[in-house]
């Protein structure tokens, strides 16, 4: 850091395991993802390129090699896998994600309906070929999953070889452990926690409030997702309690 305070909370430091921070690149330039790397490299873990976006992004394999030549892990967003798997590409998105050198993948059914059993297999073939992350939660507001489910499809999941299981909510935060004003299921969450680990989970938490909640719930190695490119250093201050929201947390109070 540029100077010396006390009371910091421990912060885990890339490579991580645990404080992970993804983020979600709608659109970035080439230039811009110079710019934002300059600035937010060591605060950012994983960086997916949301939904569909890299169909559409103008010289992907380029962009893709510049996040590749600062070692920071990518990945197409979930939302690709389905449009492949729904048209039954699921040998040739293997095949894409070989091609760009992606070695990061996101297994999701979020928009398409999936037997879990079927998705499980889907995760156990592609940890041959990358490191798997696995979404749980639908993007249908009015699909309610009770927390047993969700505790048995994220046990299965990580047991079928994802090495973290995100925790649905969109990019907007409306969905999945949030209600649509973007209030967190608290019931939900804390259920999750008595049977699935910290580590393992990815909370998609676009929103400020939303950040707070966990790193109230769990602490600065929290691992969150779906934050914004220009939202990464204010969550990296709110993590460390340089932040109003999050200032008392770690003082000492005698």
């Amino acid at each position: 850091m540029n100077f010396n305070l006390t009371q910091i909370p421990n912060r885990t430091t890339r490579p991580r395991t645990s404080g992970l921070t993804m983020v979600m690149d709608k659109g970035l330039s080439i230039n811009e993802v110079h710019n934002f790397i300059s600035v937010n490299g060591p605060h950012t873990d994983i960086v997916k390129l949301g939904f569909g976006t890299s169909f559409v992004t103008p010289n992907l394999r380029e962009k893709i090699e510049v996040y590749q030549s600062y070692n920071m892990p990518i990945y197409f967003g979930g939302t690709l896998f389905e449009a492949f798997l729904i048209r039954n590409q699921f040998d040739d998105y293997i095949a894409v994600c070989k091609d760009y050198g992606i070695n990061y993948v996101e297994v999701s059914d979020g928009s398409v309906s999936i037997p879990h059993a079927e998705k499980c297999g889907y995760i156990e073939k592609l940890t041959r070929h990358a490191t798997v992350l696995s979404e749980v939660g639908s993007k249908d507001a009015a699909h309610i999953i009770p927390p047993y489910k969700w505790i048995e499809l994220m046990r299965a999941e990580l047991e079928a070889g994802s090495s973290y299981v995100i925790a649905e909510a969109r990019e907007a935060g409306n969905v999945g452990i949030y209600r649509g004003s973007g209030e967190v299921r608290e019931g939900l969450v804390q259920e999750i926690l008595t049977q699935i680990p910290e580590e393992k989970i990815i909370w998609e938490a676009p929103q400020k409030a939303q950040q707070l909640y966990f790193l109230e719930l769990i602490g600065c190695n929290v691992n969150l997702g779906n934050i914004a490119p220009n939202e990464v250093i204010p969550l990296e201050t709110m993590r460390i309690g340089l932040r109003g929201d999050t200032f008392d947390l770690y003082l000492d109070k005698k």
